[in-house]
């Protein structure tokens, strides 16, 4: 097919529509003529030899005969009536699609397509076909902005291309959901590869998520389209499969010698998830044997090429001379070069994921094939077998395939072969040994194919993501209809019998849907059924076996031969109607079948050889044991092989059964080529009948491979075997011209004048009134619903009305307007002669007159008359008349116009009214939806309102009626008695329902035979039928071909009078010769003298050719140096990608130790804000707060001390990052001098330079690999839309988990509840502390995301430097096979030049041949040399784009730089950070899932709101009934309670279960006993540590009290230090606001704190040893303090303990909270989904009482669970009375102090040590101050520069962002319309709804068999007043119990304290999954009852039960058992 070769869209879309017509040719007034002409002449089709159809026009008709005359020769023929061919009417013509045309006939088809093909445009549609000519040239039409025109438009909106094919058929898979083919047919070389590379390629663009590139120009600009990995590894796997499957042969130089389909799968989305191929029919015979100028497959020649000397060497490769099996040798393909083919070859296997190991041992097998042909046999003397005298080719074959020589000879010359039980080895003939390798050769290179395939098809497999739908390709050769064919045409043959089937069952299809939807009445006929008859006698298995079937047969008897294959085929199929058996010698055919596309003669010769497939399985079993692993896997299917010896002609082994000798394998292995490709044809239309076909046709031309030649004889072949003229066929059968309503009233109205009324009808109405007035007949048309159709031929009658109707008017008009013209003349004349009279009768007048004397005097009175006044006056009256009527006229037409105006105006207020009416019509109902909606949602309102009223009445009747289920367990197993009679009886009802409905459908399938035997019956009638019309047709044919042989007589005669004239002319061209021959001898003295001009001419050239070979010379040492160029721009982008790297792991830590030291100084600036503050407001108060501002001032140091310790760490990292950066740039330098002297390496040598190119695209193909991993990353997250569906599924399943966990959470909640209030004040300071850690934690996040965007922004930066990198590199490629390109010019320029100078020398023999031959050298010279020209300024433009690429890969390379240094830097700081937030992402991720579950629970309950609140009026209805029944209840309850009598056992079972309760309570107490007692702990510890503070506090203040004078002057000059100290802090502040804080910011406060303890414990220390040297009395007090110093530091370590578990519980009860609001959501729901189980167990009174049972136990559960509370809230008030005791404690520790401070005032001498330590401090802050600033200032510059680059990135972020933004709504549209598909899907259940409303009518009839059991259940009531009575004896009994467990509750309220007893810590001390755990163990506690209650059995209120309850059994339906 043709390739694109550039032009522009505008051209290519005039090429698309028009073709290539002529400029100045306007195609209307061409039309016009053609319509006239064709309407004169009544123009025909009569059939030619040689154009196939010649024009003509009828003139005479005879009968049966007509009489035409030929339009171009004039010639007059009489032909039959039936040979003669309608024509189209011109408007018809170049028609877009064939089916449109109203003649549908051979000719018609013919001409239309050899009209477009003569204008370029090659492609047609036919109905469903598109017709595909191969045009042999290059066409403009395959570009990528071709693609864009079609990508999403329709069939019909376009020209036809392959283009709107493909696109139609992605976009109804994505619409539809539908799978499609695209089947591609044809002969050799009509294009169908071609053809199906442009579909791939096309779906590789449109359906790709990497866009961009050019569409297919060449192969440069193929491989520069930038698809994803999956998208170029299916456009690569087609040159590996041309290079083993394609052959060049006569017809064509790239042909398929197999068949594919190529299955591409798709995503929901449409975007390419996958691949598969499939094949058919591999010609493997041409691997052995080639035609004359043929070759084999290409990969031999390419092999042979295209490797190096090394390889070849491994392969032990020669020439292609050397090997038998190419017999042509090496044949070159025009325009082709092996060699690059190769590389090509090579090159797709990488891309393909093939290892070096694959390629090479693949190529191994080739090579074995080819040495197996070099294997040579000879014949003994004395007897016939074989030997081989020359090994040296079995010995490089057994090198090549790992196996023994002597073996591999053993097995070819003798094989083994199993006789009987025994093996014996048979000598080999030399036919059967040449045999057996012949066979060896094919096999393994059929077998090395069919691995190729499937290696192809696992790289392209992506099962982790597979499609939804796929788009099928199916190559195929098409129908073949040779002299003679073999097995191989069959197959082909019997596949498009089943692809045209397939076409016509289709369109019968496509037809029946057409007329059913216009409603027209219309016998449907399947045309699929016509070609049934001829498969059958293919492929029926039996009754009677069809061919293929004998033929398997054939091939399990021994002796069985091609002849009794025919005669048993003849003899079962002879009467067949499409088989025929000739009459001829048997050198012919030996039987024909009749085809859809004709009858095709089929010769037997091999059949049964090339079926069974025969190999020697002696060598196939020493293959299989091969050393090398690559063979062994080809052959490890050694049990399916035929045995070459069973097949072969020697009878020397007598007659072995097949069973014996390997044919017949075990199990039915074996499976003949003909049933394997008959499976495999099944499995294809299996396919293909599940998907939407679409089909092409390919044709071939002419078989010359010219451009605008076609041969009309071979083009109708063509038709008749791609089955377009059997779609002709099947038009004809129907209506196939449909024309609308007002197209056809608009046309042909002017046929029926007077037929339609005036006044407005429809256009059907019309349309039949005008049929009725036509007088057609009823056969020939149908009127539709919205076309009038029409059967083939009417439309054509129709135009010649028309043509003679409207030339009818046209003469009639053209003659009134003639005789209207000349009557007009005629007046004109007449008037002039009158006027001519009157004038001279005037002038006779005047000369009589002019000389009286009274006349004169007339003429001067006159003028003094008033009547000549008067008229006058009249004159000037008339003009100002005329000026009044001009005035008015005008003042007409301005009213005219304003009216128009004015009514326009109305017209468009009229318009607006009723737009505005419409959008006032839809205000208003929009308003009343809205209040229709607002009432709903009232009503709803109102609804749950009343609703939640009464569940908490439920709830509080549920709290009285647990009270009495306690009562009624005992008598609950006499009323279950009652309640399974009643179920066996619904169960008998159940039953017989079942046989019912059994009956029915019995009767329903009776039916159903019934019906399908009258279709069986009705078809066979048809089948019959059609039988009887093919006989009437093969009547008729014959009596064409009668008619034909008549007609060729009378033609051969008429040769015949031609030949005689002919031998006259060649009489008289002799003589003329021999004067010319005299003539010539005169003329050669003359040449000879010119030859001597010639010789000089000739030197002349070969000094222009030397010179043309300097110039190639220079130019290929351009290409050197460019080569090197390249390779130094390869390799510095090299270095510069590792620049990128470094640079950004720089950047990374700059930015680590940036926001470090903003941190540190935003913590300063507060602290500092904090200590100014309080300074300023403590300046002038008493002694305590001048005590506290010493204080102060301590911590202050200490701050200045943590400032100066982050400076030095800020300073050292600095240096560092200083230290880093001056090595990278030496770094930088050096690798700078490397690469210098690397380049002047480089330029040296070009080996290294192929070695960088490799490692440049394995970097290249790394860096794609990566691209495609985020690319799947991201189908990934599209492929998480589709779980939605799946995640609705599991909603439901995990409703019934939310619900148990429901239920557990608020049982824990409530537990939590009552432990955490007794911590209310520290939980609203805890609450406070983490809210502030929460928002750090948030920024902390917000902060890794933006990191991470930085990155991924960086990253998506660092690829689009990549793509240019890429684009440059091609972009030089390009260049480099240009510049090859202008070198095989020059050396074809070089070989014509050659050949000019042979004809130089051959001048001699002719003169006239010479000097012809000077003047095409001279005219080729001066192209040459012009060409020369341009190709150097071609050079000199490649020059300058070179320079200009170097300059932007610098540049790039410098941004490179750049951008891996913010990479690296970003890719450090975010392992850094992910390292410091590993915890906080575990638990961030933990949230984020089960918020995920949350919110789609939340949905699905959203979804399910609307279903349950329209079960909500049925829930009413049901609680009512439900009241009425729990009143009855309670009266049977009470009755059955008075009657009981076996009263301990029910107190017994109280006290045991008051019992458990108690310990389990006790053991809750234990432990909130125990967190009382640490809490206490830790407050006592926190109390001693203050008050030791305060009294530290007041010593100093007693000191500065008594020294205050002193040191007024120190502390203001120490207050304005730290005024200006607060100053330059607060700067600092304003800077560093712009970092967030993080966790780390309250570690570094901790420290802080426990640096200040320290500072203070130091200062004490040294106090108290000065008061020693003073006092010894302080020993006491310093003991005392050492002690108090230590038991502060264990209640510090303890007290962060507390307030981490305080945390930790703190966020669980937020947690909690938020799972309680959910919990509350999930409550309602279930409420709702209670009523609605509870409306479900209104059938039947068993499942109410269970339902009440079990919500009265969990009541009974809940109200204990308060109680519980209760008394945990009891103990927590005696926990706070030990509270305040301890603080009574506390306050005698304070009197103590107060008494040691007395003896602390003796340390006043300490006070001037500290003053002294003071002043040295203060001198140190003030230098440390002054660094500091400097410091700062420099570190504020540097950070102040990179918050710059930072920003800016910042503002690419937000550009991402939005691009991002963009895919969300995408994404979030997406979401909608899976929104909509979920309310379709709700409207489908609303209608199954409906359909179990129409079920539960059917119901009503068995209720009233269930009121009979009714009867029996009144009996039962009379036994359920006895039990009532023993109710109420219990009830009594039941409420002494229950005030004996309120005394036993009331001792047990105040338990004893048992330390021995530690119980685990309470729900709120342990986590989360604690809970979890606890929980399961209540699950597990309440099915098993424990031996002894244990801390571990559950929270308190979880019923433990007894032995006598375990008897009882469960209930069939309660919360526990579902939970």
């Amino acid at each position: 097919m043709s390739k694109p070769t550039g032009g522009g869209v505008n051209d290519v879309t005039r090429l698309l529509t028009s073709g290539v017509t002529a400029p100045g040719s306007p195609k209307t007034t061409i039309s016009a003529a053609s319509q006239a002409d064709w309407a004169a002449k009544r123009l025909v089709w009569v059939p030619s030899e040689k154009n196939g159809f010649e024009s003509a026009s009828i003139r005479e008709e005879r009968g049966d005969e007509v009489e035409v005359e030929l339009t171009d020769s004039q010639r007059k023929v009489t032909l039959s009536r039936e040979e003669v061919q309608r024509m189209n009417p011109p408007r018809f013509s170049k028609v877009e699609d064939m089916a449109d045309l109203t003649c549908l006939n051979e000719a018609s088809v013919l001409h239309n397509l050899r009209e477009r093909y003569y204008s370029g445009l090659i492609y047609t549609y036919s109905g469903l076909f598109c017709v595909v000519v191969n045009p042999y040239k290059n066409l403009p039409i395959y570009t990528e902005s071709i693609v864009d025109m079609y990508r999403g438009k329709k069939r019909h909106e376009m020209p036809p291309h392959i283009y709107a094919i493909s696109e139609a058929a992605y976009r109804s898979m994505l619409q539809d959901r539908e799978d499609q083919a695209i089947l591609c047919t044809g002969e050799s070389g009509a294009g169908k590869t071609e053809n199906t590379k442009k579909v791939i390629q096309y779906m590789a663009h449109v359906a790709s998520s990497h866009k961009g590139g050019t569409l297919g120009r060449n192969k440069e600009a193929l491989q520069s389209m930038q698809y994803g990995e999956l998208e170029r590894q299916l456009l690569q796997a087609n040159p590996i499969l041309e290079a083993f499957g394609n052959a060049k042969t006569v017809k064509n130089d790239n042909s398929s010698r197999f068949g594919k389909f190529i299955r591409i799968n798709f995503d929901v989305a449409g975007y390419i998830v996958g691949a598969n191929i499939e094949t058919y029919l591999l010609e493997k015979s041409r691997a052995t044997r080639q035609a004359k100028d043929e070759r084999t497959f290409h990969i031999f020649y390419q092999l042979l090429c295209g490797t190096s000397e090394e390889t070849k060497a491994d392969l032990l490769l020669g020439t292609a001379d050397q090997y038998r099996f190419l017999s042509g040798g090496s044949i070159p393909v025009a325009g082709q070069s092996d060699a690059d083919n190769f590389t090509q070859t090579m090159d797709s296997m990488v891309i393909m994921g093939f290892t070096p190991e694959e390629s090479l041992s693949m190529l191994k097998v080739i090579s074995s094939v080819l040495q197996l042909g070099n294997i040579s046999f000879m014949k003994e003397k004395h007897h016939d077998q074989a030997s081989m005298p020359d090994n040296t080719a079995a010995q490089k074959l057994c090198h090549l395939l790992g196996i023994n020589v002597l073996e591999f000879t053993r097995a070819i010359l003798t094989p083994r072969i199993k006789v009987g039980r025994e093996y014996v080895q048979k000598a080999q003939t030399k036919e059967q040994a040449d045999f057996a390798v012949e066979a060896l050769a094919k096999a393994s290179y059929e077998r090395l194919f069919r691995w190729l395939v499937h290696r192809i098809n696992r790289a392209l497999d992506r099962r982790q993501r597979q499609g939804a739908s796929f788009i099928g390709i199916l190559d195929i050769a098409g129908f073949e209809i040779f002299q003679l064919n073999s097995f191989e045409q069959l197959c082909i043959n019997y596949t498009n019998e089943k692809l045209q089937q397939l076409f016509n069952h289709t369109m019968f299809i496509l037809e029946q849907e057409e007329y059913q939807r216009e409603g027209i009445e219309w016998n449907f006929i399947d045309f699929g059924l016509d070609l049934q008859p001829c498969i059958d006698l293919i492929e029926k298995p039996a009754h009677p076996p069809g061919v293929l079937a004998l033929l398997d047969e054939e091939c399990w008897f021994p002796r069985a031969t091609d002849r009794s294959f025919v005669e048993k085929v003849s003899a079962e199929q002879g009467t067949h109607p499409k088989f025929f058996k000739p009459k001829q010698p048997r050198g012919e055919a030996d039987f024909s079948i009749i085809h859809y596309a004709g009858k095709v003669d089929y010769k037997a010769h091999d059949w049964l050889v090339k079926n069974m497939d025969p190999l020697n399985d002696n060598v196939a079993s020493l293959l299989h044991q091969s050393s090398d692993h690559f063979v062994s896997e080809l052959w490890k299917e050694v049990d399916r092989i035929v045995s070459v010896d069973q097949v072969s002609t020697g009878d020397s082994s007598g007659p072995v059964s097949f069973g014996g000798s390997g044919l017949k394998t075990k199990k039915g292995m074996f499976r003949t080529v003909g049933q394997l490709y008959k499976e495999s044809l099944t499995k294809l239309m299996a396919t293909l009948r599940n998907t939407n076909p679409n089909f092409l046709r390919c044709i071939i031309p002419n078989h010359e491979k010219k451009a605008g030649k076609l041969a009309p004889n071979l083009v109708l072949d063509q038709l008749r075997c791609n089955g377009v003229l059997e779609g002709i066929r099947i038009c004809r059968q129907g209506f196939p011209n449909r024309i609308p309503f007002q197209e056809f009233r608009q046309r042909y109205e002017i046929l029926t004048p007077n037929a339609i009324p005036r006044t407005f009808m429809d256009g059907k109405q019309a349309s039949e009134l005008m049929i009725k007035a036509l007088e057609l007949d009823l056969n020939l048309f149908r009127v539709g619903q919205s076309k009038v159709f029409f059967r083939a031929g009417v439309l054509a009658h129709l135009e010649e009305e028309r043509d003679l109707k409207v030339t009818d008017t046209i003469i009639r008009f053209q003659s009134a307007s003639r005789g209207y013209l000349a009557r007009k003349a005629f007046t004109k004349k007449q008037q002039q002669m009158s006027a001519l009279r009157v004038m001279q009768r005037n002038c006779a007048a005047y000369l009589k007159l002019r000389n009286w004397q009274w006349w004169r005097l007339f003429t001067k009175v006159k003028p003094l008359l008033q009547v000549t006044r008067q008229d006058e006056e009249i004159q000037v009256r008339e003009a100002d008349l005329q000026k009044a009527k001009d005035h008015v006229t005008r003042v007409e037409q301005d009213y005219t116009d304003l009216d128009k105006k004015h009514a326009q105006l109305i017209e468009e207020k009229s318009v607006l009214a009723d737009q505005l009416q419409a959008e006032a019509e839809l205000f208003a109902e929009a308003e009343e939806m809205r209040a229709r909606l607002a009432s709903r949602k009232q009503e709803l309102e109102e609804v749950l309102g009343e609703m939640e009223t009464r569940l908490e009445e439920e709830e509080e009747r549920g709290t009285q009626l647990t009270n009495e289920k306690k009562r009624m367990q005992q008598n609950v197993q006499d009323l279950e008695e009652q309640l399974e009679e009643e179920e066996s009886a619904r169960q008998r009802l159940l039953l017989e329902k079942v046989t019912l409905e059994t009956k029915v459908k019995s009767l329903e399938t009776d039916l159903m035979t019934t019906v399908e035997q009258r279709d069986r019956l009705s078809k066979e009638k048809k089948q019959f039928e059609e039988r009887l019309s093919e006989v009437t047709d093969q009547l008729t044919e014959e009596e064409e071909k009668t008619k034909s042989l008549n007609k060729l007589k009378n033609k051969q005669e008429a040769v015949i009078a031609d030949l005689e004239e002919r031998l006259k002319r060649e009489e008289q061209g002799r003589l003329e010769q021999e004067k010319f021959k005299r003539r010539m001898e005169n003329d050669s003295v003359e040449a000879q003298e010119q030859l001597s001009d010639l010789g000089m001419l000739s030197a002349e050239l070969r000094g222009s050719l030397a010179q043309k070979e300097k110039e190639i010379t220079t130019l290929q040492g351009r290409l050197e140096e460019e080569g090197a160029r390249r390779a130094e721009a390869q390799r510095s982008l090299r270095e510069a990608m590792s620049q990128v790297s470094e640079l950004k792991e720089e950047v990374e830590n700059e930015r680590g130790m940036r926001e470090r030291a903003e941190k540190q100084r935003r913590d300063l600036g507060e602290e500092l804000e904090a200590l100014r503050t309080e300074l300023e407001d403590t300046l002038d108060t008493t002694a305590a707060q001048q005590e506290l501002r010493s204080r102060r001032e301590a911590e202050l140091n200490d701050l200045q001390r943590c400032v100066e310790d982050g400076a030095r760490r800020h300073e050292a990292q600095l240096s560092e990052l200083r230290v880093k950066h001056s090595g990278a740039i030496d770094n930088l330098q050096e690798q700078l001098d490397n690469s210098k002297r690397a380049r002047q390496s480089f330029e040296k040598a070009k080996s290294v330079l192929e070695e960088e190119r490799l490692n440049l695209s394995s970097e290249l193909k790394s860096l794609q690999a990566s691209r495609t991993e985020s690319e799947r990353g991201r189908k990934r997250a599209e492929g998480q839309l589709q779980e939605v569906s799946a995640r609705l599924a599991q909603g439901d399943r995990e409703r019934d988990e939310k619900e148990e966990k429901v239920h557990k959470m608020q049982c824990e909640l409530e537990t939590l509840c009552g432990s955490v209030s007794s911590s209310d004040t520290k939980s609203i300071r805890l609450a406070k502390e983490v809210s502030s850690l929460e928002s750090q934690l948030n920024d902390a996040k917000e902060q890794l995301q933006d990191e991470s965007r930085q990155k991924m922004a960086h990253g998506s930066r660092v690829r689009a430097l990549e793509e240019e990198k890429n684009g440059l590199m091609e972009r030089q490629e390009e260049e480099e096979e240009r510049a090859k390109e202008l070198t095989r010019q020059i050396q074809t320029h070089a070989q014509q030049l050659a050949e000019l100078r042979k004809q130089s020398e051959e001048v001699n023999t002719a003169v006239e041949a010479g000097e012809e031959t000077r003047r095409k050298l001279q005219r080729e010279l001066d192209s040459a040399v012009a060409k020369e020209l341009q190709k150097e300024e071609e050079k000199e433009r490649v020059e300058r784009q070179r320079e200009r690429l170097r300059e932007e890969i610098e540049d790039m390379t410098l941004a490179l730089q750049r951008e891996r240094q913010n990479c690296t830097a970003l890719e450090k700081r975010q392992k850094k950070f992910d390292q410091c937030l590993a915890e906080e992402k575990a638990v961030s991720a933990r949230l984020a899932e089960e918020k995920d579950r949350a919110e789609a629970d939340s949905r699905e309950k959203e979804t399910r709101h609307m279903a349950l609140s329209r079960a909500l009026q049925e829930a009413q209805e049901g609680k009512e009934e439900l009241e009425r029944a729990n009143k009855q209840l309670r009266l049977e309850m009470e009755q059955l309670v008075n009657q009981q009598d076996d009263v301990g056992k029910s107190v017994h079972e109280l006290e045991r279960s008051r019992r458990s309760l108690e310990a389990e309570a006790q053991n809750l107490r234990m432990q909130t006993q125990e967190l009382d007692e640490e809490l206490t702990e830790a407050e006592n510890s926190r109390l001693r540590l203050e008050v030791n503070l305060q009294a530290l506090k007041a010593q100093f203040e007693r000191e500065i009290g008594t020294n205050e004078e002193k040191g007024e002057e120190k502390r203001r000059a120490l207050s304005k230090q730290v005024r200006e100290l607060e100053i330059q802090l607060e700067e600092e502040k304003s800077q560093r606001s712009q970092a967030v804080l993080s966790k780390k910011q309250l570690e570094a406060e901790l420290q802080d704190a426990e640096a200040t303890v320290e500072t203070t414990t130091r200062g004490k220390e040294d106090a108290m040893k000065q008061l020693r040297r003073l006092q010894g009395q302080m020993k006491e007090v310093m003991r005392e303090l050492d002690e108090s110093k230590l038991s502060r530091e264990e209640v510090m370590a303890q007290s962060k303990d507390n307030e981490k578990r305080i945390q930790t519980l703190e966020a669980e009860v937020l947690q909690f909270t938020e799972e309680l609001s959910v919990s509350d959501r999930q409550k309602r729901q279930a409420q709702q989904e209670r009523d609605e189980m509870a409306d479900e167990m209104v059938n039947s009174s068993s499942g109410k009482n269970l339902l009440f049972e079990e919500k009265r136990r969990l009541d009974a559960r809940v109200s204990q669970l308060e109680e519980e509370l209760e008394e945990e809230q009891s103990n927590a008030e005696l926990m706070s009375e030990r509270q305040r005791k301890n603080a009574l404690q506390v306050e005698t520790m304070t009197v103590q102090l107060q008494g040691e401070r007395t003896l602390a005032q003796k340390a006043e001498a300490a006070r001037e040590q500290l003053e002294r330590q003071n002043k040295e401090l203060k001198s140190r802050l003030g230098e440390m101050e002054g660094a500091v600033r400097g410091k700062h200032r420099l570190g504020q510059a540097a950070l102040e520069a990179k918050i710059d680059s930072m920003e800016e990135q910042l503002e690419q972020e937000r550009q991402e962002r939005a691009i991002a933004n963009k895919l969300v709504r995408k994404t979030e549209k997406k979401l909608k319309e899976v929104m909509m598909q979920s309310e379709d899907e709700r409207r489908h259940a609303d209608q199954y709804r409906e359909q179990v409303d129409k079920s539960m009518v059917r119901l009503k009839q068995l209720k009233r068999q269930l009121e009979e059991v009714e009867e029996d259940n009144s009996r039962s009531n009379a036994q359920k007043r006895k039990l009532q009575r023993e109710l109420e004896e219990l009830t009594d009994a039941s409420q002494s119990m229950a005030r004996e467990i309120t005394t036993l509750r009331s001792q047990l309220s105040l338990p004893e304290w048992r330390p021995e007893q530690r119980a685990p810590l309470p729900l709120a001390m342990r986590g989360r999954r604690a809970l979890v755990d606890d929980l399961s163990l209540e699950n597990s506690d309440s099915e098993e009852p424990p031996a002894s209650p244990t801390p571990s059995s559950g929270p308190p209120g979880t019923p433990t039960p007894s032995s006598e309850h375990s008897m009882d059994p469960p209930p069939p339906y309660s919360v526990n058992n579902a939970e």
